[in-house]
């Protein structure tokens, strides 16, 4: 009996590690960073990131930041 469950767990585990390893990752097709500082001190900052998963579907993906400075 309790070797059935050993079995069964060690069937389980297997399973989904073939299932992870079988899916894989996305893939970075590009990857941009820009930043630019005003005379006041603001730094903008923007992100663009392609990547493409193992099904083919390509995602793109930005982002913004605004960081200001106090300065006394």
């Amino acid at each position: 009996m309790k070797t059935n469950r050993i079995v069964i767990l060690f069937a389980a585990v297997s399973i989904s590690a073939l299932s992870g390893l079988l899916t894989g990752c996305d893939r970075q097709i590009s990857h941009s960073e820009t930043s630019s500082t005003s005379s006041d001190g603001t730094v903008k900052s923007k992100e663009k990131t392609v990547t493409q998963s193992p099904d083919g579907t390509v995602t793109k993906t930005e982002g913004s930041s605004t960081t200001t400075t106090n300065k006394p």
